[in-house]
């Protein structure tokens, strides 16, 4: 495979992520602070592209969000609708047209399974992908536990996680690339897992501004309501590290002011410990040990800690299947998917009318996937960030991953990190944070470096890096697994992962 070149990244560690003029000039000034711009507003429509968009689950809710946001369709808005599977998009484009009728948008909608064609003139590009999702989940699951890897779930971290990134690299790479061409003052607003490591080769292999936005620090906020027995508006928590592994910092009653952390530890102590185990037996196990509340769940920030299948029962029943009639990838038969043990897996019927769906979606994806929903915001934070850098409101976003320029002390810089930040014509304006305590830290820094070494390996061809990185990775036993586990998964994968050689 040919090496995949640098770019400058627009993420440079500066503090902040300037906008630029665009189409809309709505940007502050340069990006480094020579001179100043005065923003222009032109009549012009917002154009933004969902690639992706043939999704259940991510087309509907992101529809939804940029028709229902004013500041984005208040002098029309045109949508681009991509995805390479076609089978999806006139369900899509029929129900944006609908929405946009119904709440009387003036909007355009078209539908490609062409990237490309849909990029000219657009002012952000929001992207949710994924290649044949369940059926090589369910490899970087099975095939690593195969090999002795006592890894949870197989999506993030641990050494599936590892094979999911890489898979995800080419593609995501190139929409990047595509947009640098045709359309280079564009948002990249990235959903795509694993967040972190795409934003990181996106930041570090091409010249487009990308910004990754993830919920999951919604569901940290609403463990912690639980357990405080109050409402989460109610909770102004806020958070810092890395994507699916991020710590509070503090948690303040938004009325009060109170510091609720020294309540939070009080009930924490004294409730059941059984009560929803798999999403929240590990928080608080490390909210004991390291006294700060994590986020989001078990089966995400235990994918990089390899004592923490002790939390997670529901780790034997994920894509069960008897390995007597065949592996699903051989047979072509994935089996069932289940989030947790929330899901109530067990409970199915024993003769169901039909098998359960096995490409179900997370909770919280599941939130968004029929086009009856109501016609509400879907609580994610796209459409707020571009309300932000591209209609000059100001916006408080809960999370956003950028290039570390210090605002995670002890994290290295370049390195992208969760933060909360402001939007506004400007930009993005990440928080500077607190210093998390050092084991925190610790846990951390492990991840930073095996994103980067992913990296490298993607951008270099070679399945040297990708070795490093899987050496380090927590659930590692030895040398010969690690080495056995990379070659294997090429073979098995060798169609949708970049060419890597030893």
């Amino acid at each position: 495979m040919p090496a995949h070149g640098p770019g400058r990244s627009r993420l440079a560690a500066s503090g902040r992520v300037h906008g630029r003029g665009g189409r809309h000039g709505a940007a502050g000034g340069p990006r480094h602070g020579s001179g100043a711009t005065h923003p222009t507003h032109l009549p012009l429509p917002m154009k933004i592209v969902l690639v992706g968009a043939g999704s259940r689950e991510f087309g509907p809710a992101t529809i939804r969000d940029i028709l229902l946001s004013d500041p984005l369709c208040d002098r029309g808005v045109e949508v681009a609708l991509v995805d390479i599977d076609p089978s999806g998009l006139p369900r899509a484009q029929a129900y944006a047209e609908a929405v946009a009728e119904r709440l009387g948008r003036s909007a355009t909608v078209s539908a490609s399974t062409r990237v490309a064609d849909t990029l000219p003139g657009a002012d952000a590009v929001i992207l949710s992908i994924e290649i044949n999702r369940y059926f090589h989940w369910a490899q970087d699951f099975h095939v690593p536990r195969s090999f002795g890897f006592r890894q949870i779930y197989g999506e993030n971290g641990g050494p599936g996680g590892l094979f999911h990134a890489l898979r995800n690299m080419g593609p995501t790479i190139e929409v990047a690339r595509a947009m640098g061409t045709h359309c280079p003052d564009a948002w990249l607003v990235n959903y795509t897992n694993p967040l972190t490591r795409l934003c990181e080769a996106v930041g570090r292999l091409t010249d487009v501004r990308v910004v990754g936005l993830c919920h999951g620090v919604f569901h940290g906020v609403e463990q912690m309501a639980r357990l405080l027995d109050l409402p989460p508006d109610r909770l102004d928590a806020r958070a810092s590290g890395l994507n699916h592994f991020s710590w509070f910092e503090s948690v303040r009653d938004r009325e009060t002011g109170e510091d609720l952390y020294p309540r939070l530890s009080e009930r924490e102590r004294t409730a059941d410990w059984l009560h929803d185990w798999d999403e929240i037996a590990l928080s608080r196990t490390l909210f004991r040990v390291f006294g700060r509340f994590p986020s989001p769940g078990a089966n995400h920030i235990g994918e990089y800690i390899r004592w923490a299948g002790d939390f997670l029962a529901s780790s034997s029943l994920q894509f069960f299947y008897d390995p007597t009639e065949g592996h699903p990838w051989e047979t072509g038969e994935v089996p069932t998917w289940i989030y947790n043990l929330g899901d109530h897996p067990t409970e199915t019927p024993l003769f169901p009318d039909k098998r359960r769906e096995r490409a179900r979606g997370s909770r919280e994806e599941r939130a968004g996937e029929v086009e009856q929903a109501p016609l509400k915001p879907s609580g994610e934070l796209a459409a707020p960030l571009l309300e932000g850098v591209l209609r000059g409101e100001q916006r408080y976003l809960d999370a956003i991953n950028i290039p570390n320029a210090g605002q995670v002390p002890g994290l290295p810089d370049g390195a992208v990190v969760e933060v909360p930040a402001m939007a506004d014509e400007s930009g993005l304006h990440p928080m500077q944070m607190a210093r998390l305590p050092e084991g925190i830290l610790a846990l951390l820094r492990t991840q930073t470096s095996i994103t980067r070494l992913l990296v490298d390996a993607f951008k270099s061809g070679s399945r040297r890096p990708l070795l490093q990185a899987l050496l380090l990775d927590p659930t590692t036993e030895s040398y010969r697994q690690a080495v056995g586990l990379i070659n294997e998964m090429c073979r098995l994968q060798e169609d949708v992962l970049p060419r890597l050689e030893w």
